[in-house]
Formats: C-alpha cells, sequence, structure tokens
C-alpha cells in the first residue's frame, strides 16, 4: 500500500524461481527505471560478509497479506551469504506503532515465522480489529504457544519500544514510498510499483544482491 494509495493487481503477486531471468530478452534492470539507487546509502546492521535484504511491510495493508504467502518460499531460497529482515513500517493506519512493536515483540521471543501469517489472517481474513495495546495483549493471551505474560512485558520494554524507533529511520532512510516493498544492502530500493509488479520487484532484487556481491 502507498502513501498514496494504490492497487496491485493479482497477477503482480505470482513469483518466479531465484537467479531467474529479470525478463524475456534477460536484459538487466536499470536504475531510476526498475529500482531506485539511493543517493545516501542507508545504514545495514548484517556482518560485512553478508548482503542484507530488507521487506518492509505493515500489518495493515492487504497488498502485504497477500504477498506475505508468496513471499516466504522465496525467502527460503536465498543463498547463505544473504541476511534477510523485516522492518514494519511507520505508516498505512492509526496506530502504525503499535503494529511495529508487535513485530519487534515476536522478533524478541523468535515467534516471527510461527505468528507471522497468523497475523495477517486475524487482521485480513477474519477481521479481527486488532487496533492498539489493549486489543494486541488480548489477542496475544488468546495463542497457543505463546507467553502472554512475557510477550506483555517485551511489547512496552525500553527495547523494542526503541526498536519500533529504529524501524522508522530505516523507512526513511531507504525512502520508502509504499508497501510491500525490498531494500538492498543500503544502497537500492524497489517495489512493485518501480518493478511493474511484486514478482519483478523480486526478481530485480536477485540482481541487486547479485551487484552488491561484487562491491
Amino acid at each position: 500500500m502507498k502513501r498514496r494509495d494504490f492497487s496491485l493487481t493479482a497477477a503482480s503477486l505470482g513469483l518466479l524461481p531465484f537467479a531467474s531471468q529479470v525478463n524475456a530478452q534477460g536484459a538487466a534492470p536499470k536504475a531510476g527505471t526498475d529500482y531506485i539507487a539511493l543517493g545516501k546509502r542507508a545504514p545495514v546492521e548484517s556482518p560485512a560478509d553478508k548482503v542484507e535484504v530488507v521487506e518492509f511491510f505493515s500489518y495493515n495493508c492487504p497488498h502485504c497479506a497477500a504477498f506475505e504467502p508468496r513471499l516466504e518460499p522465496w525467502i527460503k531460497t536465498l543463498p547463505p551469504y544473504v541476511a534477510f529482515k523485516r522492518i514494519p513500517v511507520p505508516f498505512v493506519g492509526n496506530d502504525t506503532e503499535v503494529k511495529q512493536r508487535l513485530y519487534y515483540t515476536l522478533e524478541a521471543m523468535g515467534k516471527v515465522d510461527e505468528f507471522q501469517l497468523k497475523i495477517f489472517q486475524a487482521i485480513h481474513g477474519e477481521r479481527q480489529r486488532l487496533f492498539g495495546d489493549d486489543a494486541i495483549l488480548a489477542w496475544a493471551a488468546k495463542q497457543p504457544g505463546l507467553d502472554a505474560r512475557k510477550f506483555g512485558d517485551l511489547f512496552k520494554s525500553f527495547t523494542v519500544v526503541g526498536k519500533a524507533k529504529r524501524a522508522t529511520q530505516v523507512t526513511a532512510d531507504y525512502q520508502v514510498a509504499g508497501v510491500p516493498a525490498l531494500g538492498v544492502a543500503g544502497r537500492w530500493y524497489v517495489d512493485g510499483d518501480t518493478a511493474g509488479s511484486l514478482e519483478k520487484a523480486l526478481q530485480v532484487c536477485e540482481y541487486l544482491v547479485g551487484e552488491a556481491r561484487k562491491g
């Protein structure tokens, strides 16, 4: 979902295997057309021998919800030298900081893989109104396999609040225009709008990972 509202077609959510051709002609993606080269590099947190790939998303975004089931298999195809991370953005809806803390609480508990799709399903499939601290804490208390007391402590902790603020800064550093979107190595930004579709955005991301490996 863009800061300026836009729609992605369902066809744009199909993905191709890692290292596939970017287009039928095999032409390399172009900066300014297929992706954006940042004027100022965004900070990265991954080790120097890793290429950091960031997905920018929002739990409130229906396009992110549709993208997630396709994204997860793609993540599993990434080579060992790619460090993948998620950044919850500070836009889309009125409780963005709450949703950022939700994500970082799950991350701190090692529960993102288990609950990422469940949260999207709860919000967009089951239409649960998970808005505000109380609703999130009530939801967490009902989840099998989730320690509600630990979740509550982390949810309002200094560490999680700090990570939410950091996510807001990284979003600004990458000049994120909408979600879902991808950042590569602190140098490049691509989304379904720049690439033409989310399928192509992932292919462009693969190309940029290769470029980052070159130095």
